[in-house]
């Protein structure tokens, strides 16, 4: 080659290398890459201004890249992070709706029987004083009782129920006859024989079904959202693997270091890294849906029949009608007593001697609730109305807001990759991060799931060792659900009702045929059964002439209007 030749051609080549070599400095700049890593709050002193060879990372690919060491591994922890945000913002709902909804429905609850217990107590102590204080205890018994079982205490509904009318049927007894002198040993024979004696007609069987039911559900649904909080609370604080970590910051922070900080993943290749990620709460969706289908059933008991509003605002006609068959058949009551417990010792002479006050002269007849007084004690009724009818809104919002609570955890995936932050959306297929380019996502989307993440092809799931955190809260959901089948059939841990409650004919003392077992014989001749749908104008026609026994029964009966409200 001529030597003029040369001499041309090699500052030409060199120019041409100088050209090629200003092309590529400019594209390896990292300039967008240290603004972006900057706003994430990060010194700027870990970033080169110039793409270099990228051997020493561990994560994203191999290449010239905008990354040191350093910054991947505070990438991979920043991911790791946003992820854990990002589970816990999206479960946001189902946690809030659980922690809400609980909050309100057990201030309701509580305040209705606190309003009951409190109404009960001022109207008595202001009209009755003393006369009301003597006996007290058994009404404040039954509340707290109730209070006790409601906030998760030992108690038999049943049982608890049985002893407050036996309790009754002792201070009855004696206010009906004031002439004897009854011993304890002699009322406990009165009250053990409650049920044979029927002094208070079906009342007791059917009222006991009621209470039972109502307060059983309103327990069982205020624990069922206590654990759906807790389930919630727990599992939306996500401890993602090392395996679901590398995911993360190959997803999320690799397209930074190759030079691609506004290219964002694409959607098929984000549900993929969350499905990897979120295997075992997407298990844990099975028992989820059998538990918020149980808490449905339940919120229908509490809108349905077996409500505390049902059982609440008739029980004062219902118990009326059941001291009503008390006064009926006191004489034969007492005669049965009398000839299976032994004949009483009399009264002093004092006491025989006493009588109702002369001003007192009001004839006893069941209450008439339209009849409600308009002093203090009817202005809480209409409080605990109201406090009932807030809490039936509330469980028709819980019962919507459940259902929208379906499904959670197998969709948080779908959720997340929606979030317009986090991928570049559906819309956009060839112009996304792929995990190794700016170009389409190929592979197949995973199903939901732990045992379908053999084959993910973004995250090493080892699908032999479900996450025992996650079964915790599958066994608490399995155990809360078979809780609320109970309650929603009227069964309880401690109380299993053996009640036929669409029957109204029966002795309501549980017995099959109405055989039970007794340590005496009653000899004389039955009293007649009183009719359940007795009308006041009948109920009230039947009165005895004797006026201790209607004043101590109309102070017993004003008692037990006031018993619930």
């Amino acid at each position: 080659m001529p030597s003029w030749i040369r001499a041309v051609i090699l500052p030409l080549s060199w120019l041409l290398l100088s050209l090629r070599a200003a092309a590529d400095v400019k594209a390896r700049s990292c300039g967008e890459v240290r603004q972006a890593y900057g706003a994430k709050g990060f010194s700027l002193v870990d970033i080169p201004y110039q793409e270099i060879a990228g051997e020493h990372l561990r994560i994203c690919p191999q290449e010239y890249t905008c990354c040191t060491t350093e910054m991947e591994d505070k990438l991979s922890q920043q991911s790791k992070l946003e992820f854990e945000n990002l589970v816990e913002e999206t479960s946001h709902f189902v946690r809030t709706t659980f922690v809400s909804r609980h909050k309100k429905f057990d201030e309701f609850f509580r305040e209705l029987l606190e309003n009951a217990e409190k109404s009960l107590n001022d109207m008595f102590v202001r009209t009755y004083g003393m006369l009301y204080m003597q006996n007290s205890e058994v009404f404040q018994d039954l509340f707290t009782e109730l209070k006790r079982y409601y906030t998760g205490g030992n108690v038999n509904l049943e049982e608890m129920l049985n002893d407050f009318w036996a309790r009754l049927l002792e201070r009855m007894f004696q206010l009906i006859n004031p002439q004897y002198h009854f011993s304890e040993d002699y009322l406990e024979c009165v009250s053990k024989y409650t049920d044979q004696l029927k002094p208070f007609g079906d009342v007791p069987r059917k009222l006991k079904i009621q209470v039972t039911r109502a307060f059983i559900a309103a327990r069982t649904f205020v624990q069922g959202l206590t654990v759906g909080r807790e389930v919630a609370n727990r599992v939306s604080k996500v401890s993602p693997t090392p395996g679901c970590i590398r995911a993360l910051m190959k997803m999320l922070y690799c397209p930074y270091c190759r030079g691609l900080p506004t290219v964002r993943p694409c959607n098929n290749y984000c549900l993929n890294v969350m499905k990897g990620c979120l295997a075992n709460q997407a298990d844990l969706d099975t028992e989820w849906n059998l538990f918020i289908d149980a808490m449905l059933l339940v919120a229908e008991r509490l809108e349905g029949p077996f409500n505390i509003e049902s059982v609440m605002d008739p029980i004062d006609v219902k118990i009326s009608e059941a001291i009503m068959n008390m006064q009926e058949n006191s004489m034969q009551v007492s005669a049965k007593v009398f000839q299976g417990c032994g004949q009483p010792k009399p009264a002093p002479a004092l006491r025989s001697a006493r009588s109702a006050p002369e001003n007192f002269n009001t004839r006893f007849r069941p209450y008439n609730p339209e009849e409600r007084p308009t002093t203090a004690a009817g202005t809480s009724l209409d409080r605990l109305r109201t406090v009932w009818r807030t809490m039936q809104h509330s469980v028709t919002d819980i019962k919507e807001k459940l259902k929208l609570s379906k499904k959670v955890w197998s969709t948080l995936p779908y959720t997340i990759c929606k979030d317009e932050s986090v991928t570049a959306g559906t819309s956009n297929e060839e112009e996304c991060w792929n995990g190794h380019s700016k170009a389409r996502y190929l592979p197949e989307i995973m199903n939901d799931g732990l045992t379908n993440q053999i084959n993910n092809p973004e995250v090493e799931v080892d699908i032999t060792r479900p996450d025992t955190f996650i079964r915790q809260q599958i066994m608490a959901l399995r155990v809360m659900t078979n809780k609320l089948k109970n309650a929603y059939n009227g069964n309880d841990v401690n109380f299993q009702d053996t009640s036929d409650e669409s029957s109204g004919s029966g002795s309501g003392s549980g017995c099959m045929d109405d055989v039970c077992p007794t340590e005496f014989e009653f000899v004389t001749t039955e009293a007649p059964a009183a009719d359940p749908d007795r009308r006041e104008e009948d109920s009230a026609a039947a009165q005895l002439g004797h006026s201790l026994l209607s004043w101590c029964l109309v102070c017993v009966v004003l008692a037990l209007q006031r018993l619930c409200r």
